[in-house]
């Protein structure tokens, strides 16, 4: 299953350099944008998660090797790395309200599909394991980023009350 273009060693490597980038960059893009309608809309998508602990990490973790799995391991060699995409940017649509043609949700469509692409080729010539771990934090990322906001939310009406 691990078997790709790179031994599974390189991938952890790789998986690991991109990861932090990834990281960072989700991080960033996260703060730099917290209070736009696109964040937003992704911070009420999440908002009935249970993002107490580590509850993000195993969330996340799920998610990655699950749609990993799915979509690269599974569909990629059948579909490519730009249809498979497109697929996973559909099955999104619940979660990000893709429903509605305005900015925050064609914001949040590129991103999603953005990161497809990339996670595509990332598996297509590093492997799936780096393809995994970088899922991984960039979805960790982004769930302790709603939880922090999620909390300020909440304790901002009881810092008021005192």
């Amino acid at each position: 299953m691990l078997r790709g273009p790179m031994a599974w060693t390189t991938q952890l490597v790789y998986g690991l350099v991109l990861s932090a980038l990834a990281a960072a960059g989700s991080y960033i893009s996260f703060r730099l944008t917290t209070r736009s309608d696109a964040t937003q809309g992704t911070i009420n998508a999440y908002s009935r998660l249970d993002l107490s602990g580590l509850n993000p990490l195993w969330i996340s973790l799920a998610a990655a090797i699950g749609e990993e799995l799915l979509f690269r391991a599974a569909l990629q060699p059948l579909l490519g790395v730009w249809i498979t995409s497109i697929v996973f940017l559909l099955t999104h649509t619940p979660v990000y309200r893709f429903r509605k043609l305005n900015r925050a949700t064609l914001v949040q469509a590129l991103g999603v599909f953005g990161a497809s692409v990339a996670l595509g080729f990332l598996y297509q010539y590093v492997g799936l394991l780096a393809a995994m771990m970088v899922h991984t934090a960039l979805d960790v990322v982004g769930l302790y980023v709603v939880r922090t906001v999620l909390w300020s939310k909440a304790a901002a009406p009881a810092a008021q009350r005192k």
